[in-house]
C-alpha cells in the first residue's frame, strides 16, 4: 500500500483522479492516516459539508494480508455532528480489498457543482468515476443489489443511504460483508453526510487478479500470526464469550452492574433485559435458522457477528450489536428483539448510526413524541428519517439537535455526539473517555469498561474516582495505535491480559513492514495520533470546557447505586498530560 488515490469531485469538467505516493504519510495506516491527512490538509474552521473538507478512507497497516482480524477500515473527516475531527471505522470486506489493490487511502476532495450522483469503480486496471443517478435515494441494500448486478459478486462496496444523500449529521457509511450485505457501518460522527456532500453514492472495489499483500519477512509473519491466533482463541472473551453470544453478551453483565442506561439514561437497570440479552438473541437466531456466529470479514477468528432471521425464517438483518440492542432497546424501553432487529435493518438501509438514532429516539420519547416502550412508534420515527420529512431531518441530525428543537434538558451527548451503552456515573472510567476523547462521546476511543467491569487488564473499581484518569489515558493511547493497524478493537481483551499476544501483534507489524518497533514505539504512535487530533480540535475552537459531561450527570444520581459522575474537572484536564 504505497499510493494514495485522490479524487477531486469539484474539478472543472467533472471529477478528476490522481494517484500520488504516500510521501509524508509513510508508516501510517487506518486512523493514524485519516487523522494525519485531516489534521494537515483540512482547514479546522471550515464547514464540514463544504468543498474544503475531505473524506479519507484508509485500510489498516495489516489490511490485505493474511493477518487474522485485520479487516477494519477507517473513515476520517471534519465531523458534521461534532464540528471536530472524526474517525469512524467499520468491518466488512472493504479494507482487505482496498489493501490488496495497493491503496493506503482514498481521499475525496472538493464538491461537485451540479446535482449528479457518482460511483467510483476501482480495479487493478485503474479508477473510473461515473454518474450513477439511477441510485439516487436508494437504500443501501437496493444500492448494493444494483451494483452487484452490474459489476458481479466479487466486489466490495462502500456506500451511503438516503440519510447520507440528505447530508444528515448522523449519517453512516456502509461496507459490505462477505455475503455482500451492507451491514458493517462506519457509523459515528456523520461521515456519511460528508460522503454525500462529495456527490459520491458508492465506491465499488474489485481486487480480481490481485494477490494477498506480501510481508517483508514471510516466515516471521506466518509464525507471529500463528501465535496471534492462538492468543485470541485462548482468552475467555475473544475465544469463548464473543464467539458464542456476540457483542450483546454484555447486556446482562452491564445491567447487573447498574450501568445499562434505561429510559434515556434515567436508571441503570432494565427490567426487560433478559428478553433482549445476548443469550436470548443467540437462541432465537439459531432456532430460526440464522446464526449466532459469523465473521464480518474473511480472516476473522473471533466471529462475534451473526445472522438474524424473522419469525418466518427469512433474513432480516445481521445480528444487532450490543450498542444497537441497547440504543433501540433499554434506552427506549423496548424489550422485543424482532422490533429491535427491524430498527437495525432500517438504520443500515437508511444509512444512519444506530447509536445516535437510538439515543435520539430516547430524547424524542422524553419530549413526548412517543411513549417509552412503543416499538412501532420507534420504527415509524426511523422511517421518517428515510423519507426526509421535516421531522425525519430533525431526528437524522442527532440527539443534540433533537433535544434543542423539542426543549429536552436530558440529552446524553458530548461535543454533540450521543453516549453509547454505558452510564458514565456507574462506569466512571468510560465517563472519562466520553468527556475527553477528541471524537465526542465514544466508548471505542478508550474502552474502560474492559477494566472497570470485566477486570481485563487490571481491576479499577467502576464506582470510585481513583485510577480512572490513568486508565482512560492508557486505553485512549492504545486504541489510537490499534486503530492504525486495521485490527478489530476486540483484540484488546487478549492484548491487555496476555503480554505474549501483544508481542505477537508487534512481531506481525515488524515482519510485514520490515520494522523494529517495540511496545514503546506503539505507545508513541498512539500519542502522536491523539496529539494530531487534539491539535485539529483546538484550531477548530475546542478547549477544556468541551471535555465535560452534561451537568445532569453530575447532579442526578442514577439507580441502583445512586451515584453521580464526580471526577473533578481539573482531573479531566490531566488526561493528555503524558
Amino acid at each position: 500500500m504505497n499510493k494514495i488515490l485522490r479524487i477531486d469531485m469539484g474539478a472543472a469538467g467533472g471529477p478528476k483522479t490522481v494517484v500520488t505516493e504516500v510521501g509524508d504519510y509513510a508508516g501510517f495506516g487506518g486512523r493514524a492516516l485519516t487523522s494525519a491527512v485531516v489534521s494537515k490538509e483540512v482547514p479546522a474552521t471550515c464547514h464540514p459539508l463544504s468543498a474544503e473538507n475531505k473524506l479519507v478512507i484508509a485500510p489498516g497497516m495489516l489490511s490485505g494480508t493474511t493477518a487474522a482480524m485485520s479487516g477494519r477500515i477507517s473513515v476520517g473527516c471534519k465531523s458534521p455532528l461534532t464540528g471536530g475531527i472524526k474517525e469512524a471505522n467499520a468491518g466488512g470486506q472493504a479494507s482487505q480489498v482496498l489493501g490488496r489493490l495497493g491503496y493506503a487511502a482514498i481521499v475525496l476532495e472538493g464538491k461537485p457543482s451540479g446535482d449528479d450522483l457518482y460511483k467510483v469503480v476501482i480495479t487493478k486496471d485503474g479508477v473510473r468515476v461515473v454518474a450513477a443517478n439511477s441510485l439516487k435515494m436508494l437504500g443501501n441494500y437496493k444500492t448494493v443489489e444494483k451494483l452487484v448486478a452490474e459489476h458481479g459478486n466479487r466486489i466490495a462496496v462502500i456506500s451511503i443511504g438516503p440519510a447520507g444523500e440528505m447530508k444528515l449529521s448522523a449519517a453512516s457509511i456502509a461496507c459490505t460483508d462477505p455475503e455482500l450485505r451492507p451491514t458493517r457501518h462506519a457509523g459515528r460522527g456523520g461521515v456519511g453526510a460528508v460522503m454525500g456532500s462529495k456527490g459520491v453514492k458508492a465506491i465499488v472495489l474489485d481486487d480480481t487478479g490481485m494477490k494477498m499483500r506480501s510481508p517483508k519477512d514471510p516466515e516471521a509473519f506466518k509464525e507471529a500470526n500463528k501465535r496471534w491466533v492462538e492468543g485470541l482463541r485462548k482468552h475467555p472473551v475473544t475465544g469463548e464469550a464473543l464467539p458464542a453470544y456476540g457483542t450483546n453478551v454484555l447486556a446482562n453483565v452491564v445491567n447487573e452492574a447498574g450501568a445499562y442506561p434505561t429510559y434515556n439514561f434515567k436508571q441503570g437497570r432494565f427490567d426487560g433485559v433478559a428478553k433482549i440479552s445476548g443469550e436470548t438473541q443467540a437462541e432465537t437466531e439459531t432456532a430460526r435458522g440464522g446464526s449466532a456466529t459469523h465473521g464480518c470479514h474473511r480472516g476473522c477468528v473471533i466471529r462475534c457477528s451473526g445472522i438474524y432471521h424473522d419469525k418466518d425464517g427469512k433474513y432480516l438483518t445481521k445480528q444487532p450489536e450490543y450498542e444497537t440492542v441497547w440504543a433501540h432497546g433499554a434506552n427506549c424501553g423496548i424489550d422485543d428483539l424482532d422490533s429491535i432487529a427491524m430498527l437495525d435493518f432500517l438504520d443500515d438501509d437508511t444509512g444512519i448510526d444506530t447509536i445516535e438514532m437510538g439515543a435520539t429516539i430516547g430524547v424524542a420519547m422524553d419530549a413526548g413524541l412517543a411513549r417509552f416502550g412503543d416499538a412501532q412508534a420507534a420504527i415509524n420515527l426511523v422511517k421518517e428519517v428515510a423519507k426526509g420529512s421535516p421531522l425525519g431531518r430533525i431526528l437524522g441530525s442527532g440527539a443534540a439537535v433533537t433535544g434543542k428543537v423539542f426543549g429536552v434538558e436530558r440529552v446524553p451527548v458530548v461535543k454533540g455526539q450521543s453516549m453509547p451503552a454505558y452510564d458514565p456515573r456507574a462506569v466512571k472510567g468510560i465517563g472519562v473517555t466520553y468527556a475527553t476523547t477528541p471524537m465526542g462521546a465514544d466508548h471505542t476511543a478508550g474502552y474502560a469498561v474492559a477494566t472497570n467491569l470485566l477486570k481485563v487488564g487490571g481491576d479499577v473499581d467502576p464506582l470510585s474516582t481513583r485510577g480512572q484518569i490513568e486508565l482512560s489515558r492508557n486505553l485512549q493511547i492504545a486504541t489510537a495505535a490499534v486503530d492504525a493497524t486495521g485490527m478489530c478493537l476486540f483484540v484488546a481483551f487478549a492484548v491487555l491480559d496476555q503480554p505474549e499476544t501483544f508481542q505477537a501483534l508487534i512481531d506481525m507489524i515488524n515482519a510485514c513492514h520490515g520494522l523494529k518497533l517495540t511496545a514503546d514505539d506503539v505507545a508513541a504512535l498512539g500519542k502522536k495520533v491523539l496529539s494530531m487530533e487534539r491539535d485539529f480540535n483546538a484550531r477548530a475552537g475546542f478547549s477544556a470546557k468541551h471535555d465535560r459531561l452534561p451537568d445532569y450527570f453530575k447532579n442526578e444520581a442514577v439507580a441502583p447505586h445512586n451515584v453521580v459522575f464526580d471526577i473533578p474537572d481539573e482531573e479531566l484536564d490531566q488526561v493528555f498530560n503524558w
